[in-house]
């Protein structure tokens, strides 16, 4: 079975795959995917240069996103996920201070992926060693904002 690509952390801002999307059936060749994981393992991003995704609003369900993916026979498949993002004034400050965050660690040499990485490892309350010691440094440098 194919690993999950780094391209699939793209899919990291849904917060659920809609429960009637599984098993899910690919019409072309009738391959089935029980649940999400066996989804995202056993299919592949459309181009690595797009992500697949794409927000709709649903008059019942509210924001979604579609995620299209390709069958290991190259048939599009399409699953709706119920989006995370946070559209409230607080959400819109909270990704502004992650935004900030994340320029001032480029700003000070830290490559901008392994920071955004360690930011999102602080952001969901898990610690990061990697964030302390780059602090610890930017520190003992002097450095301003």
């Amino acid at each position: 079975m194919p690993s999950i690509t780094s391209h699939d952390a793209w899919f990291a801002g849904l917060k659920a795959l809609g429960q009637d999307n599984f098993p899910k059936r690919c019409c072309n060749c009738g391959r089935v995917f029980e649940n999400a994981a066996d989804f995202f393992q056993q299919t592949q991003a459309i181009r690595p240069e797009i992500t697949g995704l794409k927000a709709v609003y649903d008059e019942d369900d509210g924001p979604l996103v579609e995620v299209f993916r390709n069958c290991v026979c190259g048939s599009t498949l399409l699953v709706n996920c119920v989006s995370r993002r946070d559209d409230s004034t607080a959400g819109h400050s909270r990704r502004r201070l992650f935004d900030d965050l994340l320029g001032y660690l480029v700003r000070h040499g830290i490559e901008r992926a392994r920071a955004r990485r360690e930011l999102l490892l602080v952001a969901s309350g898990e610690r990061s060693e990697v964030l302390e010691i780059w602090y610890g440094q930017i520190a003992a440098r002097g450095a301003k904002p």
